[in-house]
């Protein structure tokens, strides 16, 4: 009987002991699983494009698209940069002024306001009898250059064959310079006036390749001579006239670094070339001359602001505009740019003024910040915030 009674304890401990492996499979089974889960919510979240902590993904493109511009730290803080208002105008070889070169009526307008036109090529066609005139001055002078011409090779050939004296021959050669003299003179003027070959009609012609940027011809009306039909600029020939008190004239120097503020928030950095020795007899100000890097964004007449920056200014600060700096989580911050979004970056403001503020600690030059529209990434980085 003890047989039996050991088989059957067997099999008791054999049932506990697959029990036992069951509850202990289960409970590993409950410990390594969550280990998938994990990587899954982290690749989730690479996916998503989270970033560490004060981080807000967003592509350059987006970025634009939200009206968030950007602007590369210099150095240089408050003290060292000079605000100036600033308009866009044409270089000396950047526009052209079109008048009538003589009276006379338009009877043909080729081009219209804000048309593109090249130099050498004829804007209007003016009807005048001093056409008529220069037409037939010139005509003129190419019959006497021929008649003069034609007597000194006549007298020339009659000394040679020693029939005519030398004096002779010297006034047919004083002739004939006389008539190449007034010959030249009449094709200049027929020239300068543009004259048609038939003398009838005068060309008003643009002196450079640009747009009609002003258009007072009417067809039919009577011009008189020097009045202004047209003005043609190149939109790719164009400086900035800033305005700078005496004061700030003095510290400014031909090659001194500057700064376009645009109307969308965007800056352009230029370079001044040159500063007038005089200040404005109204404005009591003197122009600075800057050339900016690009013409693209920039209109003729426009308004800016310009920020110019003397050499030997002190340059151990920097400054920004105050919409730069956010206030998140009781701390300055400002959102630099990275390759997938913006980091916000904690920094030590110091001084305001011109609608700028100084930042003391925090960035150095060279780096791309946000600075309109930056209240933008502040709302989606409380938004992310919230969420995690």
């Amino acid at each position: 009987m003890e047989l039996p009674l050991n088989r059957n304890q067997l099999i008791a401990v054999g049932a506990a002991g697959a029990l036992v492996l069951v509850a202990g499979g289960y409970l590993v089974g409950r410990t390594v699983s969550p280990a998938p889960q994990v990587e899954a919510a982290d690749e989730h979240e690479e996916e998503e494009g989270h970033g560490p902590e004060g981080f807000v993904a967003m592509t350059a493109d987006r970025a634009k698209t939200a009206g968030i511009a950007v602007e590369q730290v210099k150095a240089g803080g408050l003290a060292s940069e000079i605000l100036a208002q600033g308009v866009v105008a044409p270089t000396p070889t950047g526009e052209a002024v079109l008048t009538a070169r003589a009276d006379g009526a338009i009877v043909r307008i080729n081009h219209r306001l804000g048309e593109y036109v090249r130099a050498g090529e004829s804007v209007a066609t003016m009807e005048s009898r001093d056409a008529a005139a220069l037409s037939s001055e010139r005509s003129s002078a190419e019959a006497q250059l021929a008649l003069a011409r034609s007597a000194y090779e006549r007298e020339q050939r009659l000394y040679d064959a020693k029939v005519t004296a030398r004096q002779d021959l010297e006034g047919a050669r004083a002739a004939l310079s006389q008539a190449e003299a007034e010959a030249r003179r009449a094709r200049a003027a027929a020239s300068a006036s543009k004259v048609s070959g038939d003398g009838r009609t005068l060309a008003v012609v643009s002196l450079i390749s640009g747009r009609i940027t002003k258009a007072d011809a009417t067809l039919g009306s009577f011009i008189p001579a020097g009045t202004e039909l047209f003005r043609v600029a190149d939109p790719s020939r164009i400086q900035i006239n800033a305005s700078v008190l005496a004061a700030d004239a003095q510290r400014i120097q031909p090659g001194d670094r500057a700064v376009i503020e645009l109307a969308n928030g965007e800056t352009r950095g230029a370079v001044v070339r040159s500063v007038t020795p005089g200040l404005d007899p109204e404005s009591k100000t003197a122009t600075v001359v800057l050339e900016p890097e690009g013409s693209g964004g920039l209109s003729l007449g426009q308004g800016l602001r310009t920020r110019i920056q003397p050499a030997g200014a002190d340059t151990s600060r920097i400054a920004l505009p105050e919409e730069a700096v956010q206030s998140f989580e009781g701390r300055d911050v400002v959102f630099v740019r990275t390759a997938n979004g913006f980091q916000a970056t904690n920094v030590v403001a110091g001084q305001r003024g011109g609608g700028r503020i100084e930042i003391v600690d925090g960035l150095r030059p060279g780096t791309v910040a946000a600075t309109r529209g930056a209240f933008l990434l502040k709302a989606g980085l409380g938004k992310g915030e919230a969420e995690h």
